[in-house]
């Protein structure tokens, strides 16, 4: 935490705000991993998903949480995402991470599959307790938007200390694909340079994914 209490004094003047949150809505580089995944047999926002999970763990301002009043560094991330059950109903699919992106992608098909076909929000997902919550990212796509903004909701407007991740539409790019990317987290822990470092990093992750094939 040597890291986090080097800013304390920017998290205490942001915390004392009625909206502590900074969210960013921009265009995102990355390589066109999409070739990649038809080979592979894997479904590109599984992927994404991985290469976006994997990149958090990495960019460790994104690790920070506020528990009791208490900042902590999460160690560890659940993977959730958005899905729509047969009534075109928003419905949450969670599951244990892997860090074997094919066992990945598949614990995920699995619970997308699981969480589409429930009627009622996810019972999981609605008992997590309060602390086993904050080792969770919030995730949606929404790929037939090439959206520019978003507004994430949020527990509580004074504590948005979950980082919320949105992105839209695949296009061609000049060196591979681009896609609307949003982020929005506790400017006390997260500023400007730091949502640049993650969108860096999720490219460097799927690069790194396709190399490693």
């Amino acid at each position: 935490m040597h890291d986090f209490e080097r800013r304390r004094d920017r998290f205490d003047f942001f915390d004392r705000m009625e909206s502590p949150a900074v969210n960013l809505c921009f265009t995102l580089d990355v390589p066109d991993f999409r070739p990649w995944c038809k080979e592979q047999g894997l479904a590109p926002f599984h992927v994404m998903l991985c290469a976006v999970l994997r990149a958090v763990l990495k960019v460790e301002n994104f690790r920070y949480r506020i528990v009791d009043g208490e900042v902590i560094r999460i160690d560890r991330l659940v993977p959730s995402f958005t899905v729509m059950n047969q009534h075109g109903d928003l419905n949450f699919a969670q599951f244990d991470w892997s860090d074997d992106v094919r066992e990945f992608v598949a614990r995920g098909l699995a619970a997308r599959e699981q969480a589409s076909n429930m009627t009622e929000l996810n019972v999981k997902y609605r008992t997590m307790s309060p602390r086993d919550a904050k080792d969770q990212v919030f995730v949606t796509c929404m790929p037939w938007l090439d959206f520019t903004s978003i507004q994430h909701p949020m527990a509580s407007i004074a504590t948005p200390d979950i980082p919320s991740f949105a992105w839209g539409r695949f296009r061609d790019g000049p060196d591979g694909l681009q896609l609307p990317f949003s982020v929005q987290a506790h400017h006390g822990f997260v500023d400007g340079w730091h949502i640049h470092l993650l969108g860096r990093q999720v490219a460097d992750e799927l690069a790194a994914i396709i190399r490693a094939s």
